[in-house]
């Protein structure tokens, strides 16, 4: 299996605006549709609690046809077109599709954050994981997410393996990211988020990046927007990850960055297993 993951920042944006950065997002929709995924899962849609309208809808069925699309947009309480979570999968899978709450905290769970598909022999789950915010404002708040989705993960692991995606929002290492030092205290390098990155993978779980690829530097998946220059320095971050369960590391074939070229923000990731 070929499976995707990508933090497209506005769903709704990339597919009914004709801004530049629109532009850029839909030649990335272009590119994955090349590349013919088996599952692609999308964070941050940033679609109305009712979901993608029908023009939303035609525009996904056109680059991606043949594909079943399911989704988890924010609810009240929660904000209004914020986070949200989709998966396009191939029509000849059937797995069973579940938009769990974790019992997370102020309006979390309301936000759409989560999906799981399971299948007959594993589970494929996607998150959005919150911000801590600026000035840290929500770290508290992030530090009991990441305890409960890490008792989640390990739940569905004691059922069947698990392939969980997404944006962590948090680089695990120094490796991870371009500039540690300076950014000791920024959200997703503080020594809460590591540490609950790491308290997550040693509930049994994989980083299939370094998995494959090792101590390898300058890789990165998330280059700040708002700094002109900083994929064209490669000052950027790692904080989306496909982890897999640790017994079922023997699967991972690839596990990679996919080049979304001069667009900024996040680029997509991709996974290819091969089930013995």
């Amino acid at each position: 299996m070929k499976l995707i993951s990508w933090n497209i920042d506005s769903l709704n944006a990339a597919l009914t605006s004709d801004s530049n950065r629109a532009q850029l997002s839909r030649a990335v929709l272009d590119t994955l549709q090349q590349e013919n995924p088996d599952v692609l899962a999308i964070q941050e849609t940033k679609l109305p609690a009712k979901g993608p309208s029908q023009k939303h809808l035609d525009s996904l069925t056109e680059r991606f046809p043949g594909y079943t699309i399911v989704w988890n947009s924010s609810q009240e309480p929660a904000r209004k077109s914020y986070a949200g979570t989709m998966f396009l999968y191939k029509e000849d899978l059937t797995p069973e599709v579940t938009m769990p709450q974790i019992g997370a905290p102020d309006t979390m769970d309301h936000e759409g954050r989560i999906i799981t598909l399971e299948f007959d022999d594993f589970y494929l789950t996607q998150v959005y994981t919150p911000n801590a915010g600026s000035q840290l404002k929500r770290l508290s708040l992030r530090q009991e997410w990441d305890h409960l989705y890490a008792d989640y993960l390990a739940g569905l692991d004691s059922n069947k393996p698990v392939l969980a995606t997404g944006d962590f929002n948090v680089a695990h290492k120094e490796i991870d990211l371009a500039n540690p030092k300076t950014n000791r205290n920024s959200a997703g390098f503080t020594d809460e988020e590591r540490a609950g990155f790491t308290a997550l993978l040693e509930r049994g779980f994989t980083d299939t990046f370094r998995h494959v690829h090792g101590d390898v530097e300058g890789v990165y998946s998330w280059w700040n927007q708002r700094a002109k220059t900083s994929k064209i320095n490669n000052s950027g971050w790692r904080i989306d990850y496909w982890l897999t369960s640790n017994r079922v590391t023997d699967w991972v074939q690839r596990s990679e960055m996919i080049d979304s070229g001069t667009r900024q923000d996040h680029t997509p990731i991709l996974l290819e297993i091969t089930q013995p």
